[in-house]
């Protein structure tokens, strides 16, 4: 392979956006193939800017999202495995999970029905068993709860760490930070040129756009328009008495009566119980500032009911933090090729990492050998047109 020119740095492929999808597959690209890599990112990762900002993240097999990610989430696991065993570092912690909500609510169906057509192991639970079997609950019959034993905790920063540990050594890869690209143009000699706001200029012949929420500013820029949004999310830690501990209490996912839904983590490392909200959240610009955790007025209000009815046990507040989801309309990822040699890759809707693994994999496959995994079917942009035109 090549270089596409001699007045600005060129590479086979360039990797906008170091973060999740991106480290994970120059991780794979560095360990699979010959070709040269340039990674660009705004800031230096792990960072708080990105998707991969929280420490943790929930790692499910018994997929409410549907059924369809599953094969994906199966693979995950075993290259997150390896990745640890390759690393030496701790950054699986199977805690179990467990999804509890009203019995009939349609995610608690899907985690059934996914467990069902795969084989998982998966137990079904009454409100009040769950209760019984993990203290930290208070629950009813009114409740339903799926516990699945081989899920558990990924430590988020951890993995982009060492992956970017890993892709450092690579005497082809090379990382760019406080790299913020402004714009994306056609190269002259094919291929793709990046410009950065302080006039720094990469071209690869191939390029992966994994930068979050500038993803669809700079695809409008090449009349490619992206269903994107930007959502500011809020997420909080507590203190806690021993019934939450990591060893006697599992993550989980939690559908109230009203439809809302939260996830949460046990008390990790004496970090205290962590909660999050899944839906809901408010709209953002691209790069417009998110107030800090407390500022919103139903910041805190909106944990604290669920701690009340649901989390005996649970203490005072420790602190809050805020992070960013970048969704679809329809909240399943958005991975695609919508211009010759530009792959996107976002839209991971606040439930991608888990995925990460997996996915880099199948980016790096994507970018290296132009050849398209079935299991990233679901992902493409065409879906979106179809629903148009048949809604009208």
């Amino acid at each position: 392979m090549t270089a596409l020119s001699t007045d600005y740095p060129g590479t086979d492929y360039l990797i906008i956006g170091a973060g999740s999808m991106g480290m994970a597959t120059a991780d794979w690209l560095a360990r699979h193939s010959d070709a040269s890599v340039q990674l660009l990112d705004a800031f230096s990762p792990p960072h708080e800017h990105g998707a991969h900002h929280g420490e943790t993240r929930l790692l499910r097999q018994a997929y409410g999202e549907g059924s369809s990610y599953v094969p994906l989430a199966r693979r995950a696991l075993e290259l997150w495995k390896q990745l640890e065993e390759e690393s030496g570092e701790t950054l699986f912690l199977p805690t179990g999970v467990i999804n509890v909500g009203p019995p009939g609510t349609p995610f608690i169906q899907q985690v059934e029905a996914s467990a069902r057509q795969h084989g998982l192991a998966l137990d079904s639970l009454s409100g009040d068993q769950v209760s019984r079997r993990w203290p930290g609950w208070a629950l009813d019959q009114s409740m339903h709860g799926c516990f699945e034993p081989e899920a558990g905790v990924l430590f988020v920063e951890r993995i982009i760490a060492c992956w970017r540990e890993r892709v450092a050594r690579s005497p082809r890869m090379s990382l760019a930070t406080g790299a913020q690209v402004i714009r994306l143009e056609a190269g002259e000699q094919g291929g793709w040129v990046a410009v950065c706001a302080d006039g720094r200029r990469f071209g690869a012949e191939r390029v992966l756009l994994s930068s979050g929420q500038h993803i669809a500013p700079l695809m409008a820029e090449l009349d490619v328009e992206l269903p994107l949004n930007r959502v500011r999310k809020t997420f909080a830690w507590y203190r806690c008495d021993a019934r939450f501990e990591a060893e006697q209490f599992p993550g989980f996912s939690l559908t109230t009566p009203s439809g809302a839904v939260y996830y949460g983590f046990p008390d990790i490392e004496g970090a205290g119980f962590k909660m999050g909200r899944h839906d809901s959240g408010q709209l953002l610009e691209p790069d417009e500032a998110m107030v800090a955790f407390g500022e919103h007025e139903d910041d805190v209000s909106e944990f604290q009911q669920v701690v009340d009815r649901y989390f005996p046990g649970i203490q005072t507040l420790r602190h809050g933090a805020v992070c960013q989801y970048i969704r679809t309309p329809d909240e399943h990822f958005l991975i695609d090729e919508p211009l010759p040699g530009l792959i996107v890759a976002g839209g991971f809707s606040g439930h991608g990492f888990k995925f990460a693994s997996a996915l880099g994999e199948a980016l790096g496959l994507w970018l290296d050998q132009q050849r398209r995994l079935p299991e990233l079917a679901l992902f493409g942009l065409a879906r979106f047109s179809s629903s148009q035109d048949s809604a009208s």
